[in-house]
């Protein structure tokens, strides 16, 4: 009885093993076995790795002004990042023009040669001397105060670089003398910033040094806002000219212990407000200052024309009269103390004022930045 039993279990498993078999042999997808015999392919979609972003050490700039009487085939574009077409003139109702048709034709051919050297073209609004004679600021003042003359202005600009092929524009308003100026200037930069980033445009603002040149205190005659620097991509700060601080004192143009005092002010200033120091441009002087505050100020090419051996200097006498500038070894100094406070580069102040050759101050600041961006890149 008990073998019967046995017996019995064994065939009725047999049999459901047969069964369940059939089955499942019945509703198998063949197509997802391979006819090698390997194992199924699994139908989960295996996720592949991101490969992890390099992010490149970003160049340090070299912004070089270019005055708009300047012969577009004497400037090198070779070691410039951004060429700043100076200048666009603000009308008070908000219109812009140019010195003319040989200043638009500059401007075309200073856009033709800086696109062959993958160089920037900026175009520069405002300046000191006005089109029509005497400052600029009250032009730019009324063309900025009302908001219907604003708009003008900031569609008048977009219009102009777009249909000229220019990558961005600079504000120069020299200079905003109370904090009316500075909410007006602060608004302009906001709509500016509104219409160029969608188009893929840069914008700077060129900005005084804000700086005392003899007592290294801050200058409260000219008044900016800081949150109009958020709007920016460069901040072009015109490190020089304090030889009329507390009476002309050539001396005062642009010396080094002013520059480290203006570094340190612009370095707090944008630490406070939590912008990066990246966006700051050390701007330094390519031409020098009489004593005799009777003789014109002269090229920083006029210098070496009269003797190479000047670059090695800051002070020298020709032609009766004592001239101070920047050499070669104080532009060099200069650079090492912008990049290593964590400035975004160098703006130049004029690139048409500058020797040719190996005595070129641009090359002489060319020399430091490209040491420099090599030493990120290989870290």
């Amino acid at each position: 009885m008990k073998r019967a039993y046995w017996i019995l279990i064994i065939i009725i498993t047999f049999t459901a093993g047969c069964i369940t078999g059939s089955f499942f042999s019945s509703n198998t997808n063949m197509d997802d076995i391979k006819n090698n015999g390997q194992n199924p392919q699994s139908t989960k979609t295996v996720e592949q790795k991101k490969k992890p972003k390099i992010i490149q050490p970003k160049s340090n700039v070299i912004m070089g002004y270019v005055q708009d009487f300047r012969d577009p085939d004497e400037i090198d574009y070779r070691p410039l990042s951004h060429v700043i077409f100076s200048f666009a003139h603000p009308m008070k109702d908000g219109s812009i023009h140019l010195n003319g048709e040989t200043a638009l034709n500059h401007l075309r051919a200073v856009v033709e040669k800086a696109k062959k050297h993958d160089t920037k073209v900026l175009l520069a609004v405002g300046g000191w001397f006005h089109l029509n004679g005497g400052e600029s600021y009250e032009y730019f003042k009324e063309a900025i105060a009302q908001s219907t003359s604003r708009t003008k202005l900031v569609k008048e600009l977009i219009a102009l670089i777009e249909k000229e092929s220019i990558d961005g524009i600079d504000i120069d308003f020299e200079h905003p003398r109370s904090d009316e100026d500075a909410a007006y200037l602060n608004a302009l930069m906001k709509e500016l910033s509104i219409e160029l980033q969608p188009i893929d445009k840069e914008l700077s603002i060129a900005v005084h040094s804000k700086i005392h040149s003899q007592s290294g205190t801050e200058l409260g005659m000219v008044v900016y806002d800081p949150l109009m620097f958020q709007y920016v991509d460069h901040v072009n700060i015109m490190a020089y000219d304090g030889q009329w601080d507390g009476g002309y004192e050539a001396a005062n143009l642009s010396p080094y212990p002013f520059v480290e005092n203006i570094v340190d002010y612009w370095s707090n200033l944008f630490d406070e407000h939590g912008y990066p120091r990246e966006k700051l441009v050390l701007g330094v002087p390519f031409y020098a200052q009489p004593e005799d505050p009777n003789s014109k100020q002269v090229s920083y090419a006029a210098l070496i024309n009269d003797n190479p051996k000047n670059s090695l200097k800051d002070t020298v006498n020709m032609n009766g009269t004592i001239y101070h500038y920047n050499g070669e070894a104080t532009m060099q100094k200069k650079t090492e103390v912008s990049l290593n406070h964590g400035f975004g580069g160098m703006m130049l102040w004029e690139m048409g004022l500058d020797a040719k050759g190996s005595n070129s101050l641009t090359a002489a600041i060319s020399e430091v930045i490209q040491s420099k961006d090599t030493s990120l890149q290989d870290n």
